[in-house]
């Protein structure tokens, strides 16, 4: 599933190729992904409009139009975004398409359409009223407000609370394993366990492990051979665990950890 450093990705990329140009013609594939709005009515305010700006909270994207408010974009399981010049260049389940006057299209594709498209006048509002907590790598996010943030969850296991929107936005289960892995901290361990230098540890591993995974463009192929996400379906040793990977159910979801560094 995209989680932040993805979406951020898809906010990069929209930025540099997307904005400024005339919408000439949008094509709703996949009617399911809308929400709140009709495929006509999405037509008829996107085209000669334009993207302006983007702007994303957690796992959530936000294209400002030139008029009239907001796209809002939730990817789901396998959701992403294609720019591309040619319609032979078009992805598989794309479930809308955008064409823009200048000859290039941007397509949002997802193959279990599990997204969401929506159009919202205000992204603040929106925040609010879907209870997303603050976003994982916002600078406001600070040590004390991590730890107040999680102090609602201490019944919790580490893994719940930080996958955990309402709390904090933007981390989902492979980053999850990923930060836990790199603070040392068993995924069946409770927020009620965590002393203040494991909490600081969290905190710390939280901010790098996102930061990181922005700058390797979400790419586990370029991920340092001492993280485990490249490594967690494989269950290979690798060079930050000298055992091999093991799993457990956690919160209904499956997590990834190393036995030798992550104890119960």
């Amino acid at each position: 599933m995209p989680e932040l450093p993805d979406v951020e990705i898809f906010r990069q990329y929209i930025h540099l190729n997307a904005l400024h140009q005339t919408i000439e013609d949008v094509e709703v594939l996949g009617g399911n992904i809308l929400r709140g709005v009709s495929p006509e009515k999405l037509g008829e305010t996107l085209r000669t409009n334009s993207f302006e700006e983007s702007r994303r909270h957690g796992k959530h994207l936000f294209i400002r139009l030139q008029q009239n408010g907001w796209l809002a974009m939730y990817f789901g399981m396998t959701g992403y975004l294609k720019y591309f010049k040619d319609r032979s260049e078009e992805p598989p389940y794309d479930r809308l398409l955008i064409s823009f006057a200048r000859g290039r299209y941007l397509a949002y594709a997802s193959q279990r359409k599990l997204g969401r498209v929506e159009l919202i006048i205000n992204v603040d509002d929106y925040i609010r009223q879907h209870d997303l907590g603050p976003d994982a790598m916002s600078r406001s996010l600070d040590f004390s407000a991590f730890k107040k943030a999680l102090s609602t969850a201490k019944r919790s296991t580490v893994k719940a609370a930080l996958m955990d929107q309402s709390l904090i936005a933007g981390i989902g289960n492979v980053y999850s394993d990923e930060i836990m892995y790199q603070s040392n901290i068993h995924p069946s361990r409770k927020m009620s366990q965590l002393d203040e230098a494991m909490m600081k540890r969290l905190f710390t591993k939280t901010k790098h492990v996102l930061r990181k995974a922005i700058e390797y463009r979400a790419d586990p192929r370029r991920f340092p051979e001492s993280w485990i996400t490249p490594y967690r379906r494989s269950r290979r040793k690798f060079a930050g665990c000298v055992g091999p990977i093991e799993s457990i159910k956690v919160s209904g979801r499956t997590s990834y950890f190393c036995p030798q560094s992550q104890k119960p």
